[in-house]
This record gives structure tokens, C-alpha cells and sequence, in this order.
């Protein structure tokens, strides 16, 4: 036998070996066929829709602002926006298009690299708001730049009021947001940021349409998928309707420019905001497009901090405003009533120090230790009450703790109490003391004009009120009927009463012979208390509370300027205008007060 035929293999059973592998073969792909066709038939199937048929999303119609009388404050208007197509796009062409758009060099880079993560075939925006000069350039050089594109969007409009801090702006969704909202947004899409747009996102972004098409293995477009029969159209956004006035928020924010400081109006009877205003401002229009950086610099680098919300983020002692609920206090526990007289010589002395009053009063009772605002009245006043029951009243009208405003930034300010100070400063390292400039407003008590504002509506509607809300509800589609949101009832459980005396004192501070008598109107009488509140850092802070027509409160305000001065020349004046201008409405209803005149009288 030849060394070779050791390796003979007869024709048969090379057949046969064949004819298994075969088999073997056929085996394999009838498993992997029934595995693809039967088991997971529903999966692949999907995954094969997917990969010829793509879904272009419309974006829908953002609802709209309008005040309380169906007035518009946020409005929409058409922009064109510049985008490229990543996967079509030559990025040694990039610099021809920033000349021409007026872009900063490594602006379309920068925007390609940030956008890496997702589909090339989605278009990012390089310029919004951009000028039909822009377009006309587009069309005309179209050729040269494929993946160069433009369409037509809708962008925030504002055309009446600022309310930059109140109305917030939109922000392209960030990676970490779309993260935890993919089935609702993509990439690109805007959101909500802050204020108002990011408290009621899910009621005014609306629901997406979309355009179905089919694609080839490189998501080219081929044409349209079931001749459009499986598009879905966009849903416009629910239009909210505020409480805000739009006429009494322009004479706020003109009233404001120059200064700095917060105004926030309330209407006491429902909480509804009716002007929010914290000065200085900042230009919406310029964060509805691409900020521009160097706009961007001129905020963050202004010693005005424009963009610090003062109404709801600005804390400060609010000074004598604070008299009143030192009054209530006092009245409700029964350690004074009406009559009970307080001795002012000029000054109180408590160990070692003098603190001095506005002038020597005399003997004076709570009502006209509100009229003169009194600090010797309160200096002792508060030793009556007690530290604890005091910061007890506080919470009760709000302060120390957050009044839940419907935007987002809000801080809680201080109510200090014994818990507090020995926290700080240990059981024995602190005095009652302490309690001399508690008792006027000023100390470690820290409050901001919107806890204020609250303050003065629950006064003004005698111990209930709700909480404060700038949205009164959407409307309904298509109709004009406004679907109303509810809020929290608010609810003191202090006696008429005392409410009854305390409105007095506050009806003289303007009325009779009180503090803030420069802004006594004729036809709409006010009732307030002015407040100047010391500032260890510059000029004094300027206060004013108050609420109008005194005997039957429609509208109650706290108007804080910073670095003012006295709040009787500052912020008083402020008030005065802006009670004018939300009345001027009801000319022909007689707000004077009588009753409360008569009650001087007596």
C-alpha cells in the first residue's frame, strides 16, 4: 500500500459527510430563521419601520401671556433660524459662513462638536432671529454649502411689559435634561428656564406633530410615508392667563427705572399677583434668540445684578413695617387692647444703651403708635409679647418660610426665636436684648417684598387670603372661557377685632398725622405703614406697605427700594401711582372712606 492511501477517503463517505454538513447548515438557519420570523418577528419588525421610516417632528405653537383682561403680555412672532445638517456639512467651509452670518469664528465648530453625541442627520441651529439679508445670502450660495439650511420658527415676543424675573425665558433642552425627559423632547427642542415658562412647561409647550417619511440605509429622505395619512399635526400650547394688570405693571416698571428695589401688588381677596416687578430688569428679546456673549458679560459683570430676582430673592430687615404685626401680636395674646398707653420720652434705655425714637410722642396707645410709627411703643412692646410668641405670628403671615409663588426662585428669609439663638450664639451668649431691634423690624429678622406683600393682603383681607400666584388658570381652546387653577387657602384665625385696630393706626399713617400723609388721595383713600430699615453697607432701605381703598381692600402692595433712603420719600410716592393707576379703571366708583374718618373723629 502506497503511503497516500492512508488518506483515502471513499466516495461514499465523502457523500456522506457532505450530505451532513448540509444538513447541518440548514438546521442552523431554519433555527435562526424561525428565531428572526416567529420569536422576535415583532421586534425586527419594529427595527425594520425604524430604519425606512422616520418621524420629522413639528414643533407646536407655545401658548401665550395675556393679563387679566385677556390683554397680551407674551406673545409668538415668525423668525427665520439657521441650521446645519452635520452630515452633509464641510467643516473647511465654516469660516465662509460665520463672515457671512456675522457669526464669531469657531461658532459653527463649537455647535458640531457639541451636538456629536446624536444623529448627524439632526439640524442644529447656529443662528436664530436672523435677518432676511441672511436668507436671501442662503439661497442665493446654496450650492456651494450643502448642509447649509434654514426654516421658519417661532420666538418669544414682548410687547408691552419687561416682567423679565416674572415671565423667565427658554433655553435649548441641556443633555441632562433630555436624559430624563427623552419621550418628550429632542435634542434642540427649547424649554422653560425659569419664571412662569418653567412653572407651567407642561401646560404651554404644547404637543409635537410629525411628518412620517421614508429614508434610505444613510437616513436619506425618499418621499412621503402612506402619502401623509399617518402624520400627526402639532397641538398648540394652552395660552395662560395672569392676574397681572398690564396697565398697573407698565406704571411699575416705569416707576422702578433708575432704582433698584422690588414692587409686588396682590389682589388680597384671591392671592392673584396683579404687578411683580424687580429692578433693575433685563431685555427678554435678547434671551429669545442666541444671547450674545457680550450681553451676556454686561449682566453677570453689572454691580446692579439685574439679573438677582429682588421681589422674591432680596432679604433685608424690613424696618417699621414690621410694627404692625408686632401690634397684632400683642392685641391677640391680650397684653395690650386699644387703650393701653406706652410712655415715649425720646428714647429707651435698656442696660447701658440709649436707643432713640423719632421724637418725644408721649403717652400713646397702639393706634397712634402706628400713625407716628413709635419705636419706644415697640421697643417695649416687645418685651410684653415674648420672643417665641412673636416669631409665632410671624409664621402665621408667612414669613421664615417660602409663600410657594408660583416661579421658582424663591428664599425663605429669618424669623429668629430661642431655638435660633442658641444655635448661634449658645444658651448664654446672647440677651433679651436682642429683642430692642426685633421689636422696630431690624436685627437679625430678615424678610423679602414678596413675604411683605403677602403680609400686607392678609391684613388687608383681615386674616385669610391665598396662596400668592402670578397664573389665574389657561384657557379653554377655542373658547374664552379660562379654566382657573387653585391654590391654597391661607388663614390666620385672628380676631376681627384686632384687625379692626391695627387698620385704623395704618388708615392715620396716611390720613391723619402719620408718616406717609404726602400720599393721601381724595377719592381712594390708603392704608399703610412706611418703613426705612437700616443698612450697615450704604444709604438705608426704603419701605412702604399698604392697601387700597382702605375700607374695602381691592389691592395690596410692598414696594421696597434699595439704598433709598426714607421709605415716606421713596417708595410711598411709588404705591401712590401705582393705586392710581390700577383705579383709574373705576372712575366712577366713590372709594372714599368714611367710616374710618369717623373713627378718628371718635
Amino acid at each position: 500500500m502506497k503511503s497516500s492511501d492512508k488518506f483515502y477517503i471513499p466516495l461514499d463517505v465523502k457523500t456522506a459527510i457532505l450530505k451532513y454538513i448540509v444538513i447541518i447548515i440548514s438546521i442552523i438557519y431554519t433555527i435562526q430563521l424561525f428565531y428572526l420570523q416567529i420569536i422576535n418577528n415583532e421586534y425586527f419588525d419594529v427595527k425594520s419601520k425604524q430604519n425606512s421610516i422616520k418621524g420629522i417632528p413639528i414643533q407646536p405653537i407655545r401658548g401665550v401671556f395675556l393679563d387679566r383682561n385677556l390683554e397680551v403680555l407674551v406673545d409668538n412672532k415668525n423668525t427665520y433660524t439657521v441650521k446645519i445638517i452635520p452630515a452633509y456639512f464641510d467643516t473647511s467651509k465654516a469660516k465662509y459662513i460665520e463672515a457671512a452670518l456675522n457669526l464669531e469664528n469657531g461658532t459653527i465648530v463649537k455647535y458640531l462638536r457639541t451636538s456629536q453625541s446624536y444623529s448627524p442627520y439632526i439640524p442644529i441651529r447656529i443662528k436664530k432671529d436672523a435677518p432676511f439679508k441672511n436668507i436671501a445670502w442662503i439661497e442665493e450660495n446654496k450650492e456651494f454649502f450643502p448642509g447649509l439650511t434654514y426654516s421658519v420658527e417661532l420666538q418669544r415676543s414682548y410687547p408691552v411689559v419687561s416682567g423679565s424675573h416674572m415671565f423667565g425665558y427658554l433655553k435649548e433642552i441641556s443633555k441632562k435634561q433630555l436624559e430624563e425627559k427623552k419621550d418628550i423632547y429632542t435634542m434642540g427642542d427649547l424649554i422653560g428656564y425659569c419664571g412662569i415658562e418653567k412653572t407651567y412647561e407642561d401646560y404651554i409647550r404644547g404637543e409635537k406633530g410629525y411628518q412620517y417619511i421614508i429614508v434610505d440605509s444613510r437616513q436619506r429622505q425618499i418621499g412621503r410615508y402612506n402619502d401623509g395619512k399617518n402624520d400627526k399635526k402639532p397641538q398648540k400650547g394652552y395660552d395662560l392667563v395672569l392676574g397681572i394688570d398690564k396697565d398697573v405693571q407698565k406704571v411699575a416698571e416705569e416707576k422702578f427705572k433708575g432704582l433698584r428695589g422690588a414692587l409686588v401688588a396682590i389682589e388680597p381677596q384671591t392671592g392673584e399677583l396683579i404687578a411683580f416687578v424687580s429692578s433693575p430688569e433685563y431685555d427678554l428679546s435678547k434671551f429669545s434668540a442666541f444671547t450674545d456673549k457680550a450681553y451676556w458679560d454686561s449682566l453677570i459683570s453689572d454691580p446692579n445684578v439685574p439679573l438677582f430676582n429682588r421681589a422674591t430673592m432680596s432679604i433685608n430687615p424690613p424696618g417699621s413695617t414690621y410694627k404692625i404685626l408686632a401690634a397684632i401680636a400683642a392685641l391677640e395674646e391680650g397684653v395690650i387692647d386699644e387703650n393701653t398707653i406706652i410712655s415715649c420720652p425720646g428714647s429707651f434705655v435698656y442696660g447701658n444703651r440709649s436707643f432713640k425714637c423719632h421724637g418725644a410722642h408721649g403717652n400713646v396707645n397702639v393706634i397712634h403708635a402706628i400713625e407716628h410709627s413709635c419705636n419706644v411703643f415697640f421697643y417695649k412692646l416687645i418685651f410684653k409679647i415674648g420672643l417665641d410668641k412673636w416669631a409665632e405670628y410671624a409664621r402665621k403671615f408667612g414669613f421664615g418660610q417660602k409663600t410657594n409663588i408660583d416661579i421658582t426662585e424663591e428664599v425663605k428669609g429669618l424669623v429668629p426665636d430661642t431655638k435660633y439663638y442658641n444655635k448661634r450664639y449658645g444658651k448664654n451668649g446672647w440677651t433679651q436684648g436682642f429683642l430692642v431691634s426685633l421689636g422696630i423690624g431690624q436685627g437679625e429678622l430678615s424678610v423679602t417684598p414678596m413675604q411683605l406683600a403677602l403680609y400686607t393682603a392678609i391684613i388687608a383681607n383681615n386674616g385669610v387670603s391665598y396662596q400668592p400666584h402670578i397664573v389665574k388658570g389657561y384657557l379653554k381652546p377655542g373658547t374664552k372661557e379660562i379654566v382657573p387653577f387653585t391654590f391654597p387657602k391661607i388663614q390666620t384665625n385672628i380676631s376681627q377685632r384686632t384687625f379692626d385696630i391695627v387698620k385704623q393706626g395704618m388708615y392715620l399713617v396716611v390720613n391723619g398725622h402719620g408718616t406717609a400723609t404726602s400720599i393721601k388721595m381724595p377719592d381712594i383713600p390708603i392704608a399703610g405703614k412706611t418703613g426705612t430699615a437700616q443698612n450697615p453697607h450704604g444709604k438705608d432701605h426704603a419701605y412702604f406697605i399698604g392697601y387700597a381703598p382702605a375700607d374695602n381692600p381691592k389691592l395690596a402692595i410692598a414696594c421696597f427700594v434699595e439704598n433709598a433712603g426714607f421709605g415716606a420719600t421713596w417708595a410711598a410716592p411709588i404705591v401712590k401711582e401705582v393705586v392710581h393707576a390700577y383705579f383709574n379703571k373705576h372712575k366712577n366708583v366713590n372709594y372714599k372712606d368714611t367710616s374710618l374718618v369717623k373713627s378718628r373723629k371718635n
